[in-house]
């Protein structure tokens, strides 16, 4: 019990040196400066401040003299094929997402009441030819009656010519001499002229209505032709229709989209396939803030999504004269009064470049997405 007062005592005492002796141990240690408050910090600060502007200006300059846009697609002209007859197809080319060239075989139809269009339509041209030859016998008769007419006017006409100048010459004697033609004589003479002249009338109303049934006949000839022209037309027609049995490739292309098969019933309405032409192009959107130094003939890099390792090459082709929406089925109308401003795009076509990479050789086609890059400066 007294060895433990004991060793409180000596614990108590040698205590406050203790704390002495660590108060001198602290304060002799130095105090740390703070970080902001070293040179070295200014001077890593001011390194990454000016490298950083630096890095920012040149990207600024690198960057402004490019305009680039993600609403990119590939675009072209397709062709969609209908028939132009109604009717089942017998045969469809094998030829799904091939190139075919122009003119090639792709589907043939069998229509319906074609034959019976065509028959008629023949038989229309016979009926017509029939007509031609009625008409020309008809005009080959009246042309007889004409000639008929005439050779039998000649007598009248010459008589009376006789007779009147028969008339004429009594006439003349008797004003000369009354005693020289007796008064008999002289009204012979004259119910002779008149007789004739009469005669020589028919006559020549004979020749007129001789001629009047030949032009008749004349007409009717050319109405027969014309009825043959229009059957003949009738036939060309069937023939065309005949020909659109067989649906070829208007243009060089690749064949996609093809809806029908063997046994199919179609109509002009239908459409069998469509063909991609060989010539596409980039339709790119950019906004019309990005269109200020844009202009027809600058470079640009085609990136396009599906070959993203591959870097194709083009120009700007034309830029169009209005924003997109303008050209919406349904234009916004922006004459209200809660109109909020919206930066439009334009559409910007461009075409590959014959230099670079040839995009026949890949399988693009419309509305593949494109990442094209203008360098505008």
């Amino acid at each position: 019990m007294s060895d433990v007062i004991d060793e409180k005592k000596d614990q108590t005492q040698h205590a406050p040196g203790d704390d002495a002796e660590a108060t001198r141990g602290s304060a002799q240690e130095p105090a740390k400066t703070p970080i902001y408050k070293r040179p070295i910090f200014w001077i890593v600060v001011t390194v990454v401040v000016v490298a950083a502007a630096i890095v920012g200006t040149l990207y600024y300059l690198h960057a402004r003299q490019y305009a680039s846009t993600n609403d990119a697609f590939v675009d072209a002209h397709i062709v969609r094929l209908s028939p132009q007859v109604s009717g089942q197809l017998t045969w469809v080319a094998d030829v799904d997402n091939h190139h075919v060239p122009a003119g090639m075989l792709l589907a043939r139809i069998e229509p319906s009441g074609t034959n019976a269009q065509l028959q008629q339509a023949q038989a229309g041209v016979a009926q017509a030819q029939a007509g031609i030859e009625q008409a020309q016998g008809r005009l080959i008769a009246a042309q007889a009656q004409v000639q008929q007419a005439e050779a039998n006017a000649r007598a009248p006409i010459a008589q009376a010519q006789k007779a009147a100048q028969d008339l004429a010459r009594y006439e003349n004697a008797v004003r000369l001499d009354p005693a020289a033609v007796s008064g008999a004589q002289l009204d012979q003479a004259r119910a002779q002229a008149r007789e004739t002249a009469a005669q020589a009338a028919a006559a020549r109303k004979q020749i007129d209505s001789a001629r009047a049934e030949m032009l008749v006949a004349q007409r009717g000839v050319a109405a027969a032709r014309a009825q043959r022209k229009s059957s003949e037309a009738q036939v060309r027609q069937v023939d065309v229709t005949v020909g659109d049995l067989a649906v070829t490739a208007p243009i060089a292309g690749q064949v996609v989209n093809r809806s029908v098969n063997v046994g199919s019933t179609v109509s002009p309405q239908s459409q069998l396939m469509a063909i991609i032409p060989d010539k596409i192009w980039i339709t790119a959107n950019f906004k019309e803030t990005q269109i200020t130094t844009m202009r027809r003939g600058q470079p640009v890099d085609i990136k396009i999504d599906a070959f993203p390792d591959i870097k194709f090459h083009g120009f700007v082709d034309s830029i169009q004269r209005g924003a997109g929406q303008a050209f919406a089925l349904l234009p916004p109308q922006n004459a209200t009064g809660n109109f909020v401003k919206v930066v439009q795009r334009v559409p910007v076509r461009i075409v590959f470049d014959k230099n670079g990479p040839d995009p026949l050789k890949y399988p693009i086609g419309p509305g593949m997405s494109v990442v094209p890059t203008v360098k505008v400066r």
